[in-house]
């Protein structure tokens, strides 16, 4: 979940903390795009090979920080969207949360320009999807798994 804060540019009448620190009279800058999201995953090649291989991302990175960890980015072919950290799960609570990561809730959204090509080439590469297409009041969708469990939507707006 991300949470954008945006900081009231006048004091209230009974001063938060933050105020005193001569906080209130900075200007905030819009945020002007989310550029990567962190997906954790049990290991990094075997994530590589589903998200390049099954789903058709590319590799944007891949370098060895130390003999455990590697910063592994993949992103939607063609660098549109938003980039994906591949972060292998390091510690017990990290393990628990892979393929969990929003409670059983769709996590995250693939746009297309062509719903029905895409979907049969996903279903042909192996992809497993967990409901049959629908048309909902935005456009075709359809929801599939990852080999964790994460939840995607295959998304193809027309509204």
């Amino acid at each position: 979940m991300i949470v954008l804060i945006r900081m009231a540019t006048t004091a209230p009448a009974e001063p938060h903390p933050i105020w005193k620190c001569g906080y209130a009279t900075a200007k905030v800058q819009p945020v002007l795009s989310i550029r990567q999201f962190t997906l954790v995953v049990p290991d990094y090649d075997e994530a590589l090979a589903y998200y390049v291989d099954i789903l058709g991302f590319e590799l944007v990175e891949d370098t060895r920080l130390s003999d455990e960890k590697r910063w592994v980015v993949v992103a939607p072919a063609g660098g549109r969207g938003m980039s994906v950290l591949l972060a292998r799960a390091a510690t017990d609570v990290q393990r628990t949360s892979i393929g969990n990561q929003t409670g059983g809730r769709v996590a995250f959204f693939i746009d297309t320009d062509d719903f029905a090509t895409d979907h049969a080439a996903m279903t042909a590469a192996g992809v497993h999807f967990i409901e049959e297409p629908r048309k909902g009041y935005y456009g075709w969708v359809c929801v599939f798994t990852d080999p964790y469990g994460n939840k995607w939507d295959l998304v193809e707006r027309t509204a």
